[in-house]
């Protein structure tokens, strides 16, 4: 029986999370034996820790690039230039909405679709390129022309486990903690100067004074990359700071997508976790969105023109109820179509790539059901007959005129 060896690069936190669902596609194949290295990156403080959670064989940078291996995986592209092997590269974000911080005006091309991102000393260096949307070909066709023969619309692994999951949306509550009507308000935020993150010491004081703390609860996500640049420990005690306690900080090794399916409202910016909040049912409000770096023909600067933006000056508790009730959703459907132009179909075409790739024959059965587990919770249950729970209808009255029109 041909067997082969895989080598997964994780350059970051979040390229691994990005290669988590990929990767699994091989894992019970007997044939197939995978190991997993951390690349240099500026922002790879954690990568390390992600790939240890992972209890996968771990070979150190200097040895990897000193072997060959069957199939290369990778959703970055510092450092690919140095492995042997026939790489698939994935994008590490959603709806690619970022502009490169490279080039200037008109030059400027879209962050991973950039001739820079594939091409070292004039040569194609990923085999294969698994794009979600086949937008994400048309824009790298205007980016990189030469990477079009190497580009395959697959999906996204993301949205297909948020799409599955949705339909069990209050198992996720439940696990999480959350009791029947009670509210979750989830901060999410990127990374880089035009970020929420930015904005912290603005919002979260805002949720903390005026979020009604029962039947409601916050959480907030930031990008690893910030964990990394200042520590977590760092960002955490900032965060917690600023609100005072009232908001729940999720580590950069927590799985952020349960709380995207189980969030009443998103206060978000211009990152992935935001833009995939467009497939939940749940009202968005910018925070922050900085125009000169997006790429316009983007989803997230669509999201810009449809989400209302969060004023300093207005009512918070306010401004939810007039999200809720201007949601409209067949205008988020219409954005969240653009994360993926083959919806639930990532697993199947991802893995028919990787055997391509690895000249195997595929498994002669279906990838699993795309499945999101259940998280840890995150709020403790409290007794129901407590005295002074809050009931379900006065946790709905809490923030008025709030409601999902799913």
């Amino acid at each position: 029986m041909a067997s082969a060896e895989v080598l997964v690069v994780v350059h970051t936190t979040v390229y691994g999370q990005r290669l988590r669902d990929v990767h699994a596609l091989l894992e019970a194949d007997l044939r197939v034996r995978i190991r997993f290295t951390v690349a240099p990156h500026t922002f790879n403080r954690g990568a390390t820790a992600h790939v240890r959670r992972l209890g996968g064989a771990v070979l150190p940078w200097k040895e990897a690039v000193r072997r060959s291996f069957d199939l290369v995986l990778a959703a970055g592209s510092q450092g690919l230039e140095r492995l042997h092997g026939p790489t698939v590269r994935l994008p590490h974000g959603v709806g690619h909405i970022k502009l490169s911080p490279t080039g200037v005006g008109a030059r400027r091309t879209v962050a991973g679709l950039g001739p820079e991102y594939v091409i070292w000393n004039g040569r194609l260096v990923p085999a294969a390129y698994a794009l979600a949307h086949r937008d994400d070909r048309t824009e790298l066709g205007r980016g990189c022309p030469e990477a079009l023969p190497i580009a395959e619309v697959v999906g996204d692994a993301d949205h297909d486990r948020i799409a599955a999951a949705l339909p069990s949306r209050e198992r996720y509550r439940a696990s999480l903690g959350l009791r029947p009507g009670e509210r979750l308000v989830l901060v999410c935020s990127t990374w880089g100067s035009g970020s929420l993150f930015t904005r912290l010491d603005t919002v979260l004081p805002r949720l903390a004074a005026e979020l009604p703390r029962r039947g409601h609860h916050a959480a907030l996500l930031v990008h690893p990359n910030v964990s990394a640049a200042h520590g977590p420990r760092a960002v955490r005690a900032r965060a917690t700071a600023a609100a005072r306690g009232a908001v729940s900080v999720l580590g950069p090794e927590k799985d952020w997508r349960p709380l995207l399916v189980a969030a009443d409202f998103v206060i978000g910016d211009h990152g992935s976790v935001t833009l995939y909040g467009t497939m939940t049912g749940a009202p968005v409000l910018l925070a922050a969105h900085p125009h000169r770096d997006i790429n316009p023909r983007s989803p997230g600067a669509q999201l810009a023109h449809t989400a209302p933006a969060l004023s300093t000056s207005q009512p918070l508790t306010a401004q939810l109820a007039h999200a809720a009730a201007q949601y409209r959703r067949k205008d988020y459907a219409a954005i969240a179509a653009r994360i993926s132009s083959e919806p639930g179909r990532f697993d199947r075409r991802m893995r028919r790539l990787l055997y391509r790739v690895l000249g195997l024959d595929e498994p002669a059965h279906p990838p699993a059901p795309p499945v999101l587990p259940l998280p840890a919770p995150l709020w403790p249950t409290p007794d129901d007959d407590r005295v002074g729970a809050p009931s379900a209808a006065a946790a709905t009255r809490a923030v008025s005129g709030a409601s999902r029109d799913l």
